[in-house]
C-alpha cells in the first residue's frame, strides 16, 4: 500500500472541512454516527476542525445491538450534541407501501432513510452533511446510491479503509471502535467482509495497484501471491459500480 504521513492527512481533512463550511457559510455539519470505524472517524475530524458545538450527531439504528452504545460512547467522548432516532417505524411504513421486500432492498431502504433524516436537520439548522464513505468502499461500489453514498462533502473519500483505521489510532477513536467488525448495521450479523466478498486489507492491496497504479492484472495476482481470479472479482466489483459513482446522464443529441 501506499505510504502516507498521517499528519499531513490529518490537517489537510481539518482544513477541507473548514473550508468547505466557510464557503457554503454554513453553521456547521452533521454526521450519521453508526458506531463504526468510518462514522468514528469522520466525527472526530470534524470537531477537531470546527469544535464540539458545530457537529451534530444523529444515531439511526433499526435493530437494537451494541451499534446504538458505541455511537454514544463517541458523541459522549466528543462532547457533541446527537439524537438518536429509531428509523424502524419508517422503514416499516415503505414495506407496507411497497410490498414485502428483500434483505438488501430493506437494507437500501434503510440507508436511504438515514440520508433523509440527515438532510432534514441539516436544511433546518444550516448545516452541511459529512458523509463518512471511504475510497475502499467508494471503487468497490460498497454503498448505497443516494444512501450513504450522499453528502454534502466526504472527508475519507480518498482514503483507503486501512488507512482510516491508521487515522482514528492518531485521533483518539476508542480502541473498541478500531477493533469492532465492519458493518452497515442493515441487517441482523451482516459484516462488510462478508458482504463484499474479500477482506479491507487484501481488497485495499489490489484497488491501490488496479486503480491508482494501474498495474497489469497479472502482475498484481503474482506481487500479492494471490490467484488471478481476486483480482478479476475485485475489478468486476469496480466496473459494474461504475454507475453509483455518476450523476445520472443521458444520451448527448
Amino acid at each position: 500500500m501506499r505510504s502516507l504521513d498521517y499528519d499531513v492527512v490529518i490537517e489537510r481533512i481539518v482544513s477541507f472541512i473548514r473550508e468547505k463550511v466557510k464557503e457554503a457559510r454554513a453553521d456547521g455539519v452533521v454526521v450519521g454516527v453508526s458506531g463504526g470505524i468510518d462514522s468514528a472517524t469522520t466525527a472526530y475530524l470534524a470537531v477537531k476542525a470546527l469544535g464540539r458545538e458545530k457537529v451534530l450527531g444523529l444515531i439511526m439504528p433499526y435493530y437494537e445491538n451494541g451499534d446504538v452504545e458505541d455511537a454514544e460512547l463517541v458523541c459522549k467522548n466528543l462532547g457533541i450534541e446527537y439524537k438518536l432516532i429509531n428509523i424502524r417505524p419508517i422503514v416499516d411504513e415503505f414495506e407496507k407501501a411497497v410490498g414485502e421486500l428483500d434483505v438488501k432492498s430493506k437494507g437500501n431502504i434503510m440507508a436511504r432513510t438515514r440520508m433523509i433524516l440527515l438532510y432534514a436537520h441539516a436544511n433546518s439548522m444550516n448545516r452541511l452533511v459529512l458523509g463518512t464513505s471511504n475510497r475502499s468502499e467508494l471503487l468497490a461500489g460498497y454503498f448505497t446510491k443516494w444512501g450513504d453514498g450522499a453528502s454534502d462533502y466526504a472527508p475519507l473519500i480518498n482514503i483507503y479503509k486501512t488507512e482510516v483505521w491508521e487515522l482514528a489510532k492518531r485521533l483518539g477513536v476508542p480502541e473498541k471502535i478500531i477493533q469492532k467488525k465492519p458493518t452497515a448495521g442493515l441487517w441482523e450479523g451482516q459484516t462488510d467482509e462478508d458482504e463484499l466478498g474479500i477482506s479491507y486489507k487484501l481488497l485495499d492491496e489490489i484497488l491501490w495497484r488496479l486503480v491508482d497504479l494501474k498495474m497489469p492484472k497479472g502482475e498484481i495476482a503474482e506481487e500479492l501471491g494471490i490467484p488471478l481470479e481476486k483480482v478479476e472479482y475485485v475489478e468486476l466489483l469496480v466496473k459494474r459500480s461504475e454507475h453509483k459513482r455518476r450523476l445520472p446522464s443521458g444520451p448527448e443529441f
